[in-house]
């Protein structure tokens, strides 16, 4: 079986969690399928050996909305799918490719849902007129789809809400995995020196993106109350919008005033530091307003870190509230209580190495990327079965 993975985000330009996702879904697939990944960029001749296409946006659309840039990408992709027996999109970037590739190359489509357009709108900040474009292209594929994949139980939910003449039996949910062998607990302390963090201090950990979904501003807010004694390391880049930057800068500004011990690493740091950082961490954050699953609390989860999430999406499919970590509701005052959950967990260290010890089983027991693909595969036999 031949397949076509299409993805915007592919190593080493991996900045999300659907980045994320496909790195090492693809690494799974490879000894299961005949695998070829088209994503964005220049590839170098060994990556073209190993079977990855990169594809760039049209010179002439340089100016043009990054809507329209991504749409050039996707043309791209669909003219080099020949030969593929079944086409596997990841994210609007790619989806629209992988429906093209479909009509046009009559094999199967399957995507898998990594958030959803209608639930974001904030998007229309980022991309202007583009968000109406990028909505457009994801209804479009995911209602012709042979198959569409959710990360969680929520997210199906979600999807079947957002587009209703979708058929139920249509979208399966596969949970996003994590690298145990990879994410495990590091004991080692060069990152922590190299950044300045006092290691006779706890911190609070954050790592992701400066975007109105991952609720940093909510973040900044909350750690304002929370224990002084406590440093805050916030590995927070790739803003989505200058906006979205000039408000996060305001409100770091405004924090690093009234506390001490406050780090902002604005860089992507390379994986064994951002390890590093989690097993050290007393507690991880995560402030999502809106999270389909959230691989960023699995990969703490496997540094034997507890966890300090908001009580949406698929996170309390992750997260086990008392367990693992502790769900924070999103309605009323969400900083006051990111604020209380992220005190509890800090005074009580013994409590705190519980739910990490507790977190790392977990990721383990359920959430191994060898089992996501073997599923992924069977889903990929079935759609092939029924075409």
């Amino acid at each position: 079986m031949r397949v076509g993975l299409l993805t915007r985000e592919y190593p080493p330009d991996v900045y999300g969690g659907a980045g994320v996702h496909v790195e090492f879904l693809a690494r799974e697939l490879r000894e299961l399928v005949d695998l070829e990944v088209h994503c964005w960029g220049e590839a170098s001749a060994a990556e073209r050996a190993a079977g990855v296409v990169r594809h760039r946006p049209w010179p002439a659309l340089d100016d043009a909305n990054d809507a329209l840039r991504t749409f050039s990408v996707d043309l791209a992709m669909t003219a080099a799918l020949t030969g593929c027996d079944l086409i596997h999109s990841h994210t609007w970037y790619a989806n629209l490719a992988g429906h093209l590739g479909k009509l046009l190359h009559g094999v199967p489509h399957v995507l898998t849902a990594h958030s959803l357009e209608p639930l974001r709108p904030w998007k229309a900040e980022q991309l202007g007129g583009g968000y109406a474009l990028s909505s457009w292209a994801e209804k479009t594929a995911f209602e012709a789809a042979d198959a569409v994949v959710a990360v969680s139980g929520a997210m199906r939910e979600d999807i079947l809400g957002c587009y209703p003449g979708l058929d139920p039996d249509r979208v399966h949910v596969v949970h996003n995995g994590i690298d145990t062998a990879l994410y495990r607990p590091d004991h080692g302390t060069d990152a922590l020196e190299r950044i300045g963090l006092d290691a006779d201090r706890a911190y609070v950990l954050f790592v992701g993106r400066i975007t109105r979904q991952k609720g940093v501003p909510h973040l900044l807010r909350a750690v304002r109350d929370i224990d002084p004694a406590a440093q805050v390391v916030l590995c927070a880049g790739a803003p989505d919008t200058p906006e979205i930057d000039r408000e996060f800068r305001e409100l770091y500004q405004e924090l690093s005033r009234v506390r001490a011990g406050v780090h902002w690493i604005p860089q992507m740091l390379p994986r064994p530091d951002v390890i590093q950082l989690l097993t050290h961490a007393a507690v991880f954050v995560c402030p999502s307003v809106y999270e389909p699953l959230g691989i960023v609390n699995l990969e703490a989860m496997a540094c034997g870190t507890p966890v300090v999430a908001s009580r949406v999406g698929g996170i309390p499919e992750v997260v086990e509230d008392g367990r693992t970590g502790l769900l924070v509701d999103v309605d009323g005052d969400f900083a006051a209580g990111l604020a209380r959950a992220l005190d509890t967990v800090l005074a009580d260290p013994a409590a705190a190495r519980r739910m990490g010890e507790a977190g790392r089983r977990r990721a383990v027991a359920e959430f191994g990327w060898d089992a996501v693909a073997r599923r992924t595969v069977r889903l990929y036999e079935q759609v092939l079965a029924q075409a």
